[in-house]
């Protein structure tokens, strides 16, 4: 009997590429933007002045990034990038254990949104207070706030929903990757040991098949 999550497996995804391919492409698209955001940060830190805002800017008595948390950001960017280079060898080398990291990731960042969609949908009031707290000179601020907060909140869960759907499916991917290169290893270590079971098999049938003759050799002399 096979398993319910069965026919949520498939070895092709978007485009019509492989799943290898496209664990590939994801991991490296991943590994681009956090290198780039990792620039950015040590940019910041090296020149702390070219990315300051002054607190009268933000309406606020706290600066934007201070170096503690530029020094959090950092590592998380470092570490992202690990991850993603794990995840782009293992599916290169099919090594599934490779991929794991990346993939308790993605579950990680999916239900961070999915807390965000509930939050948005169970305190809707949130949003009024969070466009307050934006800078005055922030675009389009006032035409945001001028929008009924009935249809702005259903504006914004439609577009969590899609990129929730959009992430479910790429973890989908990455799921099958999994699936597909664990499933080829398994296979090729039975085939191993099937053919060394018939290797051996038939050596014990040619070593039954000579001893007699041994024993009928050995009596004679």
């Amino acid at each position: 009997m096979s398993s319910p999550w069965a026919r949520f497996y498939s070895n092709s995804c978007c485009l019509c590429c492989h799943v290898r391919t496209g664990t590939i492409i994801l991991g490296v698209w991943y590994l681009i933007i956090n290198s780039v955001v990792l620039l950015i940060l040590l940019s910041a830190l090296t020149d702390p002045d070219q990315y300051h805002l002054p607190s009268a800017e933000l309406g606020s008595e706290f600066e934007f990034m201070d170096d503690a948390n530029m020094c959090i950001a950092t590592a998380i960017s470092l570490l992202m990038i690990l991850i993603c280079a794990m995840a782009t060898y293992g599916a290169y080398k099919q090594h599934a254990a490779w991929i794991i990291p990346f993939f308790c990731y993605q579950i990680f960042d999916f239900a961070l949104n999915t807390l965000v969609a509930i939050s948005v949908l169970v305190y809707p009031n949130t949003i009024q207070d969070y466009l307050r707290q934006l800078p005055v000179n922030f675009p389009y601020k006032e035409e945001i706030m001028a929008v009924n907060p009935t249809c702005l909140v259903v504006i914004i869960l439609l577009f969590i929903s899609i990129i929730l759907a959009f992430k479910g499916y790429l973890i989908s991917c990455v799921w099958n990757c999994y699936r597909y290169i664990n499933g080829r290893n398994n296979s090729d270590v039975l085939v191993y040991i099937a053919t060394n079971d018939t290797a051996v098999s038939m050596s014990l049938n040619i070593l039954c098949f000579i001893l007699p003759f041994l024993r009928s050799d050995s009596f004679l002399t």
